[in-house]
């Protein structure tokens, strides 16, 4: 509606809305999350869990009005159907940019439960936000490199602890959990890096998937396997503000998750460990085939 309106000036516009959005839904967010914190009874934390859901949905419909009001995206979105609010997903993606939280966000509002993301941990001191994550009950991942372990063992294994202790908040409720297997932004420096043997992608990370199917797998609906592709090129977050994101291309695959694979201890059982690894690199390399295939379909204009 406001796409005649020069770039820079969107920008500016939506930066607004997005701050006011945040701190509009913020503040109820956290006058219940102190009141969950005080009254740790079953009855309580069902209503503030409820109160904080809606609040939660709140702030992703306004981003998506400002979205719609601001820019003139065009969305090719397929294999959506077959969603519903009542139940429980696992959901992963290729992750390209941080764009790539507002586009899931926006296509899945209302069609499953509100998403639960696996974050970094430094990304809880980012104002209001982080605190704003951290009521609502995201995970934070503190990640450790292989020499760091090396000098520290009593940390191995600490993703897995964090990871249960998450999802066992959500054994009684519906919920949509968050996993971007790669794990980090696809960037051409990481491809190079990492060898990858994909195209379009980097390599997986099986961990954090296996960790949630170990946690709460017999819950789990299915995995919701997604794939987003720009065909106008990577967008940063700017660029959506600026309501410069002209397509964005989402394809949904409902899988079942194969029984084999729920209730297993990843980091304790070698052969389910080569045996799940084996299943998501063939998962990422239909998605890096999907990928190539998008890419002819939805040419760089």
């Amino acid at each position: 509606m406001l796409d005649f309106l020069p770039a820079p000036l969107r920008g500016v516009i939506a930066s607004l809305f997005l701050a006011i959005n945040t701190i509009v839904c913020c503040t109820p967010l956290f006058v219940v999350a102190i009141f969950k914190l005080c009254l740790p009874f079953k009855p309580a934390q069902r209503v503030t869990d409820e109160l904080m859901r809606h609040i939660h949905q709140a702030w992703v419909g306004n981003n998506k009005r400002w979205m719609d009001l601001l820019g003139k995206t065009r969305w090719h979105i397929k294999g959506l159907d077959g969603l519903d609010y009542e139940h429980s997903y696992l959901v992963t993606s290729n992750h390209q940019s941080w764009v790539d939280i507002m586009v899931l966000q926006y296509v899945l509002n209302k069609r499953i439960r509100p998403l639960k993301f696996f974050l970094k941990q430094e990304l809880i001191w980012v104002p209001v936000i982080g605190l704003a994550w951290w009521a609502l009950g995201f995970p934070f991942m503190k990640r450790y490199s292989k020499a760091y372990l090396a000098k520290h063992p009593e940390k191995k294994g600490a993703d897995l602890a964090t990871t249960r202790r998450t999802c066992a908040k959500f054994k009684n409720q519906p919920v949509g959990i968050f996993n971007f297997v790669e794990g980090t932004r696809f960037t051409e420096g990481k491809h190079a890096e990492q060898q990858s043997p994909f195209r379009y992608l980097l390599k997986p990370k099986a961990g954090g998937i296996a960790f949630v199917l170990d946690a709460m797998g017999e819950q789990l609906k299915s995995i919701v396997n997604v794939t987003i592709h720009y065909p106008g090129g990577r967008p940063g977050y700017w660029d959506l503000l600026c309501g410069n994101v002209r397509d964005v291309v989402v394809v949904f695959e409902e899988l079942e998750i194969p029984a084999e694979f729920i209730g297993k201890n990843y980091d304790q059982d070698p052969a389910y460990k080569l045996a799940f690894q084996s299943w998501i690199n063939q998962l990422w390399e239909d998605k890096d085939r999907l990928l190539e295939q998008l890419h002819r379909e939805y040419p760089k204009a």
